[in-house]
């Protein structure tokens, strides 16, 4: 399985979080619990903005 490991920045709070590209399920966000990342059934569609890629594979 490929993918992208992603730094989203929350977009309620500025946490900061790690974030699989290709992620099956809903991510929240661990401090105040908006939502991160929705799955499409492929790339994930991120709310918040992308720092930086974490890990490219």
């Amino acid at each position: 399985m490929a993918g992208n490991f992603y730094t989203v920045q929350c977009p309620d709070c500025d946490n900061e979080q790690t974030v699989f590209g290709k992620a099956a399920t809903e991510v929240a966000c661990a401090v105040c619990g908006a939502t991160l990342a929705r799955p499409t059934g492929g790339d994930a569609e991120f709310e918040g903005e992308v720092t930086e890629t974490v890990q490219a594979r």
